[in-house]
């Protein structure tokens, strides 16, 4: 049994939540722009990509630094694009909202979904796979690849911490999460790995890209497989729904290739946050329609 902290001290730490994640999306803001390039991501330190100035400590300042400087650079005045202040934000809410799956109080906010013991390990775990999806994502979004350092490594790391951490699947023993992840990483990229052969037989072209096929199976490492079946619709849905949009905006064409990394993020971080919300609202709907109950 998990001993409530006092109400300040469990807001003090939200708050220092939500600051750490702003440091980790100014990090992955380097990454996003690094990786593509092959380029350390250590070395050197950060540094205008215009000019090239190296950038001091104070104009550094997740979120508030963008801010001060009004979106320029300091030595040059080169905009400053609004994607660096989007990650650190998104990057921080995101944190903050994980961490308010570790139930205090007796009832979560945001309708989020308990965390399985509330065991406050799969926290940072969840954190960790956060941050691959956003870095996978705003990668996939302006280069149309997602990194194998995020699909690759996202498989080792979820069939490595699921062994550490059987608790991510719902287990207690860890060959059992480790069985769980290695189901939930060959069902994702099984699946996708199939639609995309098919996809090609049929439109004589490549219908889906590998990076794709790498990510779901990253996805189901973490989460198991029953996120991979999930991931797949619901990402489908959203992606038609952005699709037909688009083309109907004339911001793209018909035949245009749009990148389906970021519908597979958010599929799965949605599925993070509320699976079993969701397919406890599922269940119930199916039981209203067969006769058998009512909703709730």
């Amino acid at each position: 049994m998990v001993t409530a902290m006092p109400e300040i001290v469990y807001w003090y730490f939200s708050f220092l939540c939500f600051c750490f994640g702003a440091c980790v999306g100014s990090f992955l803001n380097v990454c996003v722009y690094r990786i593509p390039q092959e380029l350390s991501v250590v070395a050197p330190r950060s540094y205008c990509p215009h000019c090239k100035a190296g950038i001091a400590w104070y104009d550094n300042v997740p979120l508030l630094s963008f801010l001060m400087l009004r979106a320029r650079c300091r030595k040059c005045g080169a905009r400053i694009s609004p994607r660096y202040f989007l990650i650190e934000l998104l990057t921080a809410v995101l944190f903050l909202v994980v961490w308010l799956k570790y139930d205090q109080f007796g009832g979560l906010p945001l309708g989020l979904a308990p965390l399985h013991d509330n065991r406050i390990s799969l926290v940072f775990i969840y954190w960790l796979a956060t941050g691959g999806l956003l870095l996978g994502t705003f990668v996939d979004l302006e280069h149309m690849i997602i990194p194998d350092r995020v699909t690759i490594g996202g498989v080792i790391a979820g069939l490595i911490l699921s062994t550490i951490f059987p608790e991510m699947h719902g287990q207690s023993v860890y060959y059992h999460g480790l069985a769980r992840s290695a189901i939930g990483a060959a069902v994702g990229g099984g699946m996708l790995w199939g639609v995309a052969v098919v996809g090609s037989w049929i439109f004589k072209k490549e219908a889906m890209g590998m990076g794709d096929v790498k990510l779901l199976a990253a996805i189901g490492a973490f989460l198991g497989w029953a996120s991979v079946l999930f991931c797949i619709v619901f990402s489908s849905f959203v992606g038609a729904i952005v699709g037909v949009s688009l083309v109907i905006s004339r911001r793209k064409a018909m035949q245009s290739r749009i990148p389906f990394g970021p519908y597979l993020a958010l599929a799965a971080q949605v599925w993070m946050l509320w699976g079993p919300v969701i397919v406890a609202w599922y269940l119930n709907l199916l039981l209203w329609r067969g006769g058998t109950g009512l909703p709730v």
